[in-house]
């Protein structure tokens, strides 16, 4: 089921025909170099799996990017519900594909979901949560409208500091 569409981008649900393409972008080296380590075939299958939840709990979660041009596989982007410091956010998660990287992909499908949030979904606040390394996306959460807002280490296991971008709807 399309999504969204942007001028370059279609995004829409996750498949299990889509193992494939998201084995290979999570099981990346440099697409997870800020993670603590890339996912297996089996964690990329469950990574689908979870975001099928998503879309039936919440009505949204990570979409499959295509290029609207061609079909080729771009990479994911959307929007997931995380905690941080104790309380639930919405965020906006994004990976593109290492062949199509620098591209502004990531930064046109940010908007998109952010926009779609605002729009279709009722949403007032959305954030990203982001390594202190990671530049690049840190520049898409920027160009998306978010500013930085704390470092915590009060997500996830706690274990690693990350950047918290935020902003108002």
């Amino acid at each position: 089921m399309t999504v969204l569409t942007t001028p370059r981008l279609v995004l829409r649900e996750m498949r299990d025909d889509d193992l494939d393409d998201l084995a290979a972008l999570l099981g990346d080296p440099g697409v997870m170099r800020y993670y603590p380590r890339p996912k297996t075939r089996e964690e990329a299958l469950g990574w689908i799996g979870h975001n099928r939840r998503r879309y039936r709990d919440d009505g949204f979660g990570l979409w499959i990017m295509h290029l609207r041009e061609g079909g080729a596989f771009a990479g994911d982007c959307g929007l997931t519900i995380q905690r941080v410091d104790g309380v639930d956010e919405v965020e906006l998660g994004y990976h593109v594909a290492p062949g199509l990287q620098r591209a502004g992909l990531a930064t046109e499908a940010a908007v998109a979901c952010r926009d779609h949030a605002r729009d279709a979904l009722g949403v007032r606040r959305v954030i990203a949560i982001i390594h202190p390394d990671n530049v690049a996306s840190q520049r898409v959460a920027q160009k998306a409208g978010l500013t930085l807002e704390k470092r915590t280490r009060g997500y996830g296991t706690g274990e690693l500091e990350v950047l918290v971008f935020a902003a108002a709807l």
